[in-house]
């Protein structure tokens, strides 16, 4: 039998975002699960905080700010903090000296945006990259460059630091290629952790007493959100927004918990969505969804839809034709679940590998 090993998870486990959330729970229970001794790494910056506030009260900010919302949003960053204090943590210390923390057998760098160099306040911090982890190896699990494209350059000592690591996995086409073009890496492709694994909730939640259709997200295009409504209304569905406020929807729950999020997504009659993380729950509780490509996601949101066959899925502006609407009333295709399987099978092969090595 392999020793338990000594695991630190690397990640944003402080954002007040449901994905950001649940893929770092999901892959540290993961890991304990097969036998290890796996936190996820604790690190602190009050300028990062202050940003994650701000961006909690104001997530639409600098389009949306109301007073009206500020209670609602304030409950939302209460429930984070709860379910945030709830995760198996190692001892605190500082993003930017991280020389007090812990000391591991090996790092696990990811999920989430943490190599994205244009990310407003996370973008460019070394300790991502590696730099200043104690550990005897680093290794990634579905890390991801966010919306830096592999056209742009890679600085050289990002570049440099990611050659230390002792094997690196990817989450989608754009950072496997910045991998391979610029690291000289040969990157595996897996699952963001939320596909993966299993989310498990740790209470229930009061859900519609009506059919309904979850809608996630925030900055919907008119036409999207005249067609999602069109739709509603034939289908006899309620749109209950869920995490952000959109004036369109039948219900808004801006204050839903982590657990509330999940329960939501797996109960939808469908999902109506432009952020990653409504694609990955969608796809996880196989519900049929669309989702609107914005410039910010378009990177991440393409790739995931690729990888597993339901670019179908994706409305554009230039493609917004009333077809796809249909996609709402369509039970997903087998095929999805299918490469779906598949890439589950190679991603815990490619965790079981890392991890035999570092024994």
């Amino acid at each position: 039998m392999p020793i338990p090993l000594r695991l630190g998870v690397l990640t944003f486990h402080k954002c007040f975002n449901y994905g950001a959330y649940w893929q770092a729970r999901c892959l540290v229970e993961a890991l304990q699960s097969m036998g290890h001794n796996a936190v996820i790494l604790d690190h602190h910056s009050w300028r990062v905080d202050l940003s994650e506030w701000k961006c909690g009260y104001f997530p639409r900010s600098p389009e949306f700010r109301s007073l009206i919302t500020m209670p609602a949003y304030g409950r939302k960053i209460r429930a984070f903090q709860k379910a945030q204090a709830r995760l198996p943590l190692s001892r605190a210390f500082s993003l930017d000296q991280p020389a007090t923390m812990e000391e591991f057998d090996s790092v696990i760098v990811g999920s989430d945006e943490v190599w994205n160099l244009k990310h407003p306040w996370y973008g460019g911090k070394e300790l991502f990259f590696g730099k200043g982890i104690r550990s005897r190896s680093n290794v990634s699990y579905a890390a991801s460059f966010g919306n830096y494209p592999a056209t742009e350059d890679l600085p050289p000592r990002f570049a440099e630091n990611l050659r230390q690591f002792k094997a690196i996995s990817v989450r989608d086409l754009n950072s496997q290629k910045i991998i391979r073009d610029v690291v000289g890496i040969e990157p595996e492709l897996v699952l963001d952790p939320c596909l993966q694994f299993e989310p498990t909730p740790d209470s229930d939640s009061q859900l519609p007493d009506q059919p309904y259709a979850v809608v996630y997200g925030w900055g919907f295009t008119k036409p999207m959100v005249q067609q999602v409504k069109r739709w509603a209304k034939g289908a006899g569905v309620r749109l209950v927004s869920v995490g952000y406020h959109n004036d369109w929807a039948d219900e808004n729950r801006l204050s839903a918990s982590p657990d509330d999020f999940v329960n939501l997504m797996r109960n939808a009659r469908a999902v109506a969505t432009n952020f990653f993380h409504g694609c990955v729950f969608s796809l996880k509780y196989e519900r049929p969804f669309v989702c609107e490509s914005l410039p910010y996601r378009a990177i991440k949101i393409h790739d995931l839809l690729s990888m597993v066959g339901a670019e179908r899925h994706q409305v554009r502006i230039e493609n917004m034709a009333e077809s796809w609407i249909e996609r709402l009333n369509e039970p997903l295709n087998l095929e999805i679940a299918a490469r779906i399987n598949r890439l589950r099978e190679s991603s815990q092969a490619y965790l079981d590998r890392v991890l035999r090595c570092v024994n």
